[in-house]
């Protein structure tokens, strides 16, 4: 779900998954810019942290 607001309002998704952060300062300034930086960036966050979080749960299984 996070991805279609990605789509359509990429500074919403970002804030979403990842509150008031540089990310969403930077997502918030590449869709100022033109929309599809922002969808480009939004998309990119939210991949970087379903992989993040992919990594804790496998360092958490082997431990």
């Amino acid at each position: 779900m996070l991805y279609v607001t990605a789509f359509f309002l990429p500074p919403l998704a970002v804030y979403l998954k990842q509150g008031a952060t540089t990310a969403f300062g930077t997502n918030l300034c590449l869709t100022m810019l033109g929309w599809l930086p922002g969808v480009v960036h939004a998309v990119y966050v939210l991949a970087r942290d379903k992989q993040q979080q992919q990594q804790r749960y496998q360092h958490q299984r082997q431990h």
